[in-house]
């Protein structure tokens, strides 16, 4: 095929998109359901009415193939484990009796059963909840949703292409099952899960499907010759099928490396792959492996995960590139449009100079059609648009809003010595202790108590004018001494005046801090009902005036016991934003830092001895190329104690992370020179004691025994359990007790009764260390 030839073939795709609706319906459905509010039928009438909407709106922008199967009540992880039949053994017996409430079972757990452990998607604020396989694991196909939700697709007339978690990914990112050997290996089921997916493919052909998408992003990580070799054999037994449709394997967020060839020899028909950012080096590597004849590109070229307009000339460069390698080239976005915000245009605040810079995506959508038919029409068919495109890059470029000569000057006078405590922390840890006179396995909390449905009233109230600053402000104190005489009262150690004022731990600082910008309609799925705003870090960052100071000195005025002053970290300030692309992350990572620095030092002469600051997404913006941690770890670890470095020996410094794998990262954690670190243990049943414990980490460190993310509430018992492996792993003098995250999810019911019995577990297994 000629390249004009290739070029009359250009489609517009995409590989999934945004779920909530534009007034998050969604999550206003489920939760409805959650509460007792809708029932199941208007839970599934909701859902099929946003779906319909999204294929129509994407079919209406020009997208030629919309995507199926990328829409989930929780989570699309959690879809394939009941599409292949993967059950944990304690939740058959619910989805048994209900298929949805088994499924929310699964996602939240009840009172009596734990759910499935969640983890961050990648490198992506996004979470999944975790496979649980075993050697006894037996696969079953159950392809309803996938087969249900084509049929919607093509009853309104609509070309549609399955979306599904491909089988070496599922298996790569699953866990041995509770009571499984910590060494099994979930890949070894591969034989096993194949024929499963073979049936699945079967009938999503008998079900209309022309072609079905296979994700595979697991492949662009490091990967053994054995599970290369495992991915070779599953797409050569998938491809060898007889009656399937035609298939499309998929690949995000990184370059492929090893796995290109691979792929590139399978007997599929299609690969997607991701052309932005670190993996543009696809294109060289598509090159290098002689291209991909006979087979359709489908080119990511738009990137799905920030919020900046595309360089339209740009990507057509690469796309031209691409017309000779391919049979076909298709444009798409490098991933599917989940980890984005909807709509632009329903942005009323953000000046329209600004707007022009921004694709959400909707705009993201019509860039991708653009490119479409540019490349299969020439640059004149879109001559307006190019020329609109030029105009917002130059216009961005040049604006002063993203450049501040004095934050650059005080960036470059950073030295080694601005990010090094002035004493070791055996030193820093017994002036702490003789300062605080903490008991044995102290207990706290993360730092923020359940944000009520009156605080967001009285949030709403404020922004509309119905109250004033004055009533708003009495309001929030009377929840800082509900909140404190709260944890005095259960006995708890360490205090934490709840956060009912701050919105988001990102966007409450980033409306305080210079070249951040808030959205009022930029909701982002973070995990089943959870949707954030990410502000959007458009130019250079400083803090005007203190930011936490007030609340936190209120807080402490009301209690003897000490009051934890509470910060969001630079790096998640930068990992949970739609960050500038303009410059380095570092380089942005130094100027939040010092930012946090004022803040800490702020807090600390108001009389505030523990001060956390937490970075919980130190390991998910860890890069998933082995080759390019070292320089990541090495800015993030010095940003995190360029922020916390100028205090003095005996105020303790806390940091917090959660919900993510924790080994990849335990000696970065070690670099951090927290004092005190907590971290998410609950769901993965203490493994990250044991991680820390294995690494020599000497400071203090607080596992969670409370996993905040399920409504359930934990025995005295059961947290006492998990305090008793966490002492397997660390030594009495250096555990903290205290739930896996933040309360601000919870209602206050279960909060206390769990807060209670975290306390009573601590006191309890103080008392048998006390006997020992």
């Amino acid at each position: 095929m000629t390249a004009k030839s290739a070029a009359a073939a250009a489609g517009a795709t995409v590989y999934g998109y945004p779920r909530q609706g534009p007034g998050r319906e969604l999550k206003k459905a489920v939760e409805g359901y959650w509460k007792g509010r809708i029932d199941a039928d208007a839970l599934h009438d909701t859902a099929a009415r946003l779906r319909a909407a999204t294929w129509r709106s994407l079919a209406e922008a020009g997208i030629d193939e919309v995507p199926t199967g990328d829409f989930s009540y929780y989570d699309h992880v959690l879809d394939t484990t009941v599409m292949v039949g993967a059950i944990p053994a304690r939740h058959r017996a619910a989805v048994r009796a209900d298929a949805l409430d088994g499924y929310f079972a699964m996602a939240r757990g009840t009172q009596d059963v734990a759910p499935l452990e969640m983890t961050k998607w990648f490198d992506t604020n996004y979470h999944y909840l975790v496979p649980e396989l075993g050697p006894d694991t037996v696969f079953a196909a159950n392809p309803v949703k996938q087969l249900a939700e084509l049929g919607e697709a093509r009853a309104l007339g609509l070309a549609a292409r399955p979306v599904l978690v491909g089988p070496v990914t599922y298996l790569l990112l699953s866990k041995p099952a509770p009571g499984v050997p910590a060494d099994f290996d979930p890949l070894t089921l591969l034989d096993r899960l194949l024929p499963v997916y073979a049936e699945v493919l079967a009938d999503l052909r008998a079900a209309g499907a022309a072609w079905v998408q296979l994700d595979e992003p697991a492949l662009v990580q490091d990967r053994t010759p054995a599970e290369l070799d495992a991915a070779a054999r599953a797409y050569r037994d998938l491809g060898g099928l007889g009656d399937r449709p035609r298939l499309l394997v998929a690949s995000y967020f990184d370059r492929l490396g090893d796995a290109l060839p691979v792929l590139a020899k399978a007997p599929v028909e299609g690969l997607a792959l991701d052309f932005t950012g670190a993996a543009a080096a696809n294109l060289d590597a598509v090159a290098a492996v002689g291209g991909l004849p006979g087979k359709r590109l489908v080119a990511g070229v738009v990137d799905g995960r920030n919020v900046w307009v595309n360089d339209l000339a740009q990507s057509l460069g690469t796309l031209g590139t691409l017309l000779g390698l391919a049979d076909r080239v298709d444009v798409a976005a490098s991933c599917s449009l989940l980890h984005v915000p909807l709509d632009a245009a329903a942005e009323r605040d953000i000046d329209p100079q600004i707007l022009r810079w921004l694709s959400f995506a909707r705009q993201k959508t019509a860039e991708i059609v653009t490119l479409a038919k540019g490349l299969s029409r020439g640059t004149d068919a879109i001559t307006a648009e190019l020329a609109a495109n030029r105009a917002a890059l130059a216009g961005r470029a040049a604006s002063p809003i993203t450049r501040d000569p004095a934050v650059r000057a005080r960036a470059a006078a950073v030295t080694e010595a601005d990010t090094r405590r002035s004493q070791p922390y055996r030193e820093r840890a017994a002036a702490q202790r003789a300062l605080l006179g903490l008991p044995l396995l102290p207990t706290t909390t993360i730092g923020s108590f359940p944000q009520t449905g009156e605080l967001r009233t009285a949030r709403a109230d404020l922004r509309a004018g119905r109250i004033d600053a004055a009533d708003y402000e009495e309001r929030i104190r009377a929840e800082i001494q509900e909140v404190i005489s709260f944890q005095e009262k259960a006995g708890l150690d360490v205090l934490v005046h709840g956060e009912p004022e701050r919105n988001d731990m990102v966007q409450y600082f980033a409306e305080q801090l210079t070249g951040y910008l808030a959205t009022q309609h930029g909701w982002v799925q973070s995990y089943g009902t959870r949707y954030v705003r990410p502000p959007i870090l458009a130019g250079d960052i400083s803090r005007p005036e203190p930011m936490t100071v007030r609340w936190t000195t209120y807080a402490q005025s009301l209690t003897s016991r000490p009051v934890k002053g509470m910060l969001t970290g630079p790096v998640t300030m930068l990992a949970w934003s739609f960050v500038r692309d303009d410059q380095p992350l570092a380089d942005t990572a130094r100027q939040v830092a010092l930012a946090l620095r004022d803040e800490v030092t702020d807090l600390e002469a108001a009389g505030t001895s523990v001060i956390q600051v937490d970075e919980p997404a130190l390991r998910e913006t860890l890069p998933l190329r082995a080759a390019d941690r070292p320089a990541y770890l090495a800015w993030a670890t010095e940003a995190f104690r360029l922020s916390t470095a100028g205090v003095r020996p005996d105020t303790q410094i806390h940091t917090h992370m959660c919900y993510a794998e924790f080994g990849d990262i335990v000696r970065a954690i070690d670099d951090l020179d927290a004092d005190v670190i907590s971290l998410e243990a609950a769901r993965s049943h203490m493994q990250v004691a044991r991680e820390l414990a294995a690494h020599g980490y000497p400071r203090e460190a607080g596992p969670g025994v409370y996993d905040i993310h399920s409504p359930r509430v934990p025995s005295a018992e059961e947290a006492a359990a998990l305090l008793r492996t966490g002492l397997e792993a660390i030594p009495a003098e250096r555990l903290w007790v205290n739930p896996d995250c933040g309360l601000k999810t919870r209602g206050w019911p279960e909060t206390r009764a769990s807060l209670e019995n975290l306390v009573t577990a601590a006191r309890t297994v103080r008392a048998q260390l006390a006997q020992l």
